[in-house]
């Protein structure tokens, strides 16, 4: 079990203060072990065993526990006079378990953490019965750092630079580099956790019929990453290839898709008027090796995918990320953290006098003073360009100083 700190000691900063702490991601992101190195640290530190309960939802173990009746009564017999921490995996498989947390905290001396594969966890109902009772925590797959040290663990690894190429290719599932296994393998892996996350927390869950439906949306969106696109633009596609569907029922779809966190919608930011746009979203994945499981390889969705790893990246460090709108041009990322903001390009590389027009001139334009950046992958990528900075992707994934 390799340990991501990261996650561990931002989880722990918020130990016996009274909130549930949730833990939400597409599945194999790594929240189960994320939970259990939370358990595990927190033993460490002399709470004795009978004060930790664990319980996997996912787990044939505990089937007969899928009511809230049935989880409060195994939870509450369990519980001593003393603090006790309970750790919750897969906490969805359980109907109204926020109505048996809501109870336990108010009625018990109990530190409650939590896991879901399911944006459920933080629904309008959820916040009713736990409003001001929670905080939440997205669990990615590895980022670019966390992927170099899971490498490191059984093979010599490159540069960054050298390593960025297989990172962006193979994603960051942590179950795919825990070995040195062979691309296919790898894509059989990352294949098997898309299906299982469509079929059971969308088509079983959402009980969808038309699920070639549901498959040709999933397509038109890998295959669209990074591309502004509208429901109405999907079910005008469908149609053209004889597959009637309505707006809405496509809409459906994507947001079963974000669900269940394959997806990420990218809203537009007009830079000018300082609102959010409502039309032309993007999306992009919780992971690029979903696209190449499901797509297959191709040399040409690089650039889009390059954008893809900067959005999570971002996203991993708490930026709320938007596409820029500045009049008729487009900045691919907004990003806002409190009072910090950063403007991006992401372009695979500058090769001619045009190309580096758009991409600087665009940050140019921009009239404020928030920090601006080129990124690329051109070997001599490095430097500052009227007061914006040019850095190669992999330097900036890895960088601490946004």
């Amino acid at each position: 079990m390799i340990n991501r700190p990261d996650y561990v000691n931002a989880i722990l900063r918020y130990r016996d203060a009274p909130f549930i702490k949730i833990l939400t991601g597409i599945r194999r992101s790594g929240k189960s072990t994320i939970l259990r190195m939370v358990r595990d640290e927190i033993a460490r530190q002399g709470i004795p065993g009978e004060r930790i309960l664990h319980y996997n939802f996912d787990s044939m173990e505990h089937e007969d526990i899928k009511t809230a009746k049935a989880l409060y009564q195994t939870l509450k017999a369990r519980l001593s006079g003393e603090k006790t921490y309970l750790f919750l995996d897969e906490i969805q498989e359980v109907r109204n378990w926020e109505k048996v947390l809501n109870s336990l905290l108010t009625e018990h001396d109990v530190d409650v953490y939590v896991t879901g594969s399911n944006s459920r966890m933080l629904s309008a109902e959820i916040s009713t019965y736990l409003t001001g009772r929670y905080i939440s925590f997205p669990i990615f797959p590895l980022s670019f750092a966390e992927y170099l040290v899971f490498r490191a663990q059984f093979t010599q690894v490159g540069t960054p630079r050298e390593e960025l190429p297989d990172y962006l290719r193979f994603g960051g599932f942590p179950a795919v580099h825990l070995q040195a296994y062979r691309p296919e393998e790898i894509y059989a892996i990352v294949r098997d956790i898309y299906h299982s996350t469509v079929y059971t927390d969308i088509v079983q869950r959402s009980q969808i019929r038309k699920v070639d439906q549901l498959e040709r949306i999933v397509r038109f969106t890998f295959d669209n990453v990074g591309q502004t696109f509208s429901a109405a633009s999907i079910a005008n596609y469908l149609k053209s290839q004889r597959r009637a569907i309505d707006n809405e029922t496509v809409y459906s779809y994507l947001k079963q898709l974000e669900n269940a966190f394959i997806l990420h919608r990218c809203a537009r930011y007009d830079i000018r008027g300082k609102e959010l746009l409502k039309t032309q979203e993007k999306f992009y994945l919780a992971d690029p090796a979903l696209r190449y499981a499901v797509l297959g390889y191709t040399p040409q969705s690089i650039a889009a995918m390059l954008e893809n790893l900067v959005y999570l990246e971002l996203s991993r460090r708490g930026y709320d990320v938007a596409v820029g709108k500045l009049d008729s041009a487009e900045i691919d990322f907004v990003a806002t953290r409190q009072e910090k903001r950063l403007y991006i390009q992401v372009t695979r590389q500058i090769e001619t006098p045009q190309t580096e027009e758009r991409e600087y001139g665009r940050l140019l334009s921009i009239p404020d003073n928030h920090p601006k950046f080129v990124l690329t992958t051109d070997a001599f990528a490095g430097g500052e360009h009227a007061g914006i900075q040019t850095q190669h992707v992999a330097d900036f994934l890895l960088s601490d100083a946004y």
